[in-house]
């Protein structure tokens, strides 16, 4: 029998599985949207989230406790967003910038449906992206590179002297002249 929303479920309902392989309990859903797991009987779920395998197997089972859930978002939700700034900061040096904001949204998308949303259209655009570079001429694709190189060398130039007070082109000179 299970206690959901306060309303009793006739026995036989609960700890059925659903297509996905979870507990299809009714219930407050996940919080990401239409269809997400549904929480009910921990038990039911803890035992569906056993059978599944690797680390879904495992979120499920933290997310079968109202207690455990709470804590899954909390520490998925700092994880992302640590790795989401991190990686905004260092979008404008060269580096793996956009790799790592790519890699916190992922992160933030096991919890967040808005995060899942989100880098889809981030992996929308950026293969729109590249096959608009892909079908240009190499003129363009030089281009493009060049921009990309003046760009990265004068944020990394003005980024040395603004924050730490070094003129490269006057070092450079100093180290010509000796």
């Amino acid at each position: 029998m299970t206690i959901s929303d306060g309303v009793r479920e006739p026995h036989g309902s609960a700890g059925r599985l659903s297509e996905t392989g979870t507990a299809g309990v009714r219930g407050e859903t996940d919080g990401r949207g239409g269809g997400g797991i549904e929480t009910g009987d921990a038990d039911a779920l803890k035992g569906a989230a056993a059978g599944r395998s690797g680390i879904h197997g495992r979120l499920d089972g933290i997310r079968s406790t109202r207690a455990g859930r709470l804590t899954l978002k909390i520490v998925i939700g700092a994880i992302g967003a640590v790795l989401v700034i991190g990686g905004l900061i260092m979008v404008p040096f060269p580096g793996p910038g956009w790799l790592v904001v790519f890699a916190g949204l992922a992160v933030l998308a096991t919890e967040f449906h808005w995060a899942h949303r989100l880098l889809e259209f981030g992996k929308r655009t950026l293969s729109g992206w590249t096959a608009w570079l892909g079908r240009r001429g190499w003129t363009v694709k030089i281009l493009v590179v060049l921009a990309a190189a003046a760009t990265a060398t004068a944020i990394v130039y003005y980024g040395l002297k603004l924050s730490f007070d070094l003129d490269l082109v006057v070092e450079a000179q100093k180290l010509l002249t000796r």
